[in-house]
């Protein structure tokens, strides 16, 4: 079985890798930080990494630059996943060996499996090529689908990352988004917006999401009481998912459990039992 190291400080992203490549048949193991991520590749020699860039205690050019110094592990393909995709960062990590580069808003878990494979199964493609291929876009939106003109997604989640991702993904599909971060924003602006579906965190700042679906659901309008909400959250018990479809949710999805384009294929399963 191959051994697969994810050095990422972010939470969301780490676990939609981890559960990627483990449902993919690899052994994942994860470091938060610099520091923590050399120390596991020198006890464990994984096969491959996937390196992070903007960490805590070391980042990841420093991460790459003591690889270089160690012989036992220089020789391990890493895989960069940044936020940034300047060509500067993506010439630097090329030179210090990396093997390819993924930008974090442009992230997509079977963009990620198809590269790892590559690395493991075939010469992967030219990385000066893959990674010059975002500049090339840069200032530009992606191009739009346009089969769901009219639907409005409203994403209450308060983690940036994991907003951005999802808004993204909703926005090249096509469909509408607003968001909010806090239970109280949330409610005010899914009265202005009246939006066809709301994606909703539990653990929010201020009043939490079981809140802001109970005060929807018992809204005297029908406009707001019968917007169908999807509870998207890191809880995950029983009583969790019971409480939150009781209160009128139609779906309960636990993060770690969908990646980005799962829960935009669920949110697209909701709209179509709407018409």
């Amino acid at each position: 079985m191959k051994k697969i190291l994810i050095i990422e400080d972010e939470k969301v992203l780490l676990e939609i890798l981890e559960k990627k490549l483990a449902t993919q048949g690899y052994e994942v193991l994860v470091a938060k930080d610099g520091e923590e991520g050399l120390q596991k590749m020198k006890e464990a020699k994984p096969d491959l990494i996937l390196l992070d860039i903007i960490m805590p205690k070391k980042d990841g050019f420093e991460v790459l630059t003591e690889m270089n110094k160690n012989a036992d592990i220089a020789d391990i393909p890493v895989i960069v996943i940044s936020n940034s995709g300047q060509p500067v960062e993506i010439d630097r990590a090329l030179k210090l060996g990396v093997k390819d580069y993924l930008i974090k808003t442009e992230f997509d878990p079977e963009e990620v499996i198809n590269k790892v494979t590559k690395i493991f199964g075939q010469e992967p493609d030219p990385p000066e090529k893959k990674a010059g291929q975002p500049q090339e876009k840069k200032g530009k939106m992606p191009e739009k689908k346009v089969n769901n003109p009219g639907n409005k997604i409203f994403i209450v989640e308060d983690d940036k990352f994991l907003r951005d991702l999802i808004i993204k993904k909703l926005d090249t599909e096509g469909y509408e988004t607003a968001f909010a971060v806090g239970g109280e924003e949330a409610l005010k602006k899914i009265g202005e917006e009246k939006p066809d579906l709301v994606l909703l965190d539990l653990i929010l700042p201020g009043i939490d999401g079981y809140e802001v679906l109970k005060q929807m659901k018992n809204n005297s309008s029908d406009d707001i009481k019968k917007i169908p909400v999807i509870i998207l959250s890191n809880l995950g018990q029983r009583d969790d998912v019971e409480k939150g479809i009781n209160l009128g949710a139609v779906d309960f999805l636990i993060k770690a459990h969908f990646t980005p384009g799962e829960i935009i294929d669920k949110i697209k399963q909701v709209l179509e039992g709407k018409k």
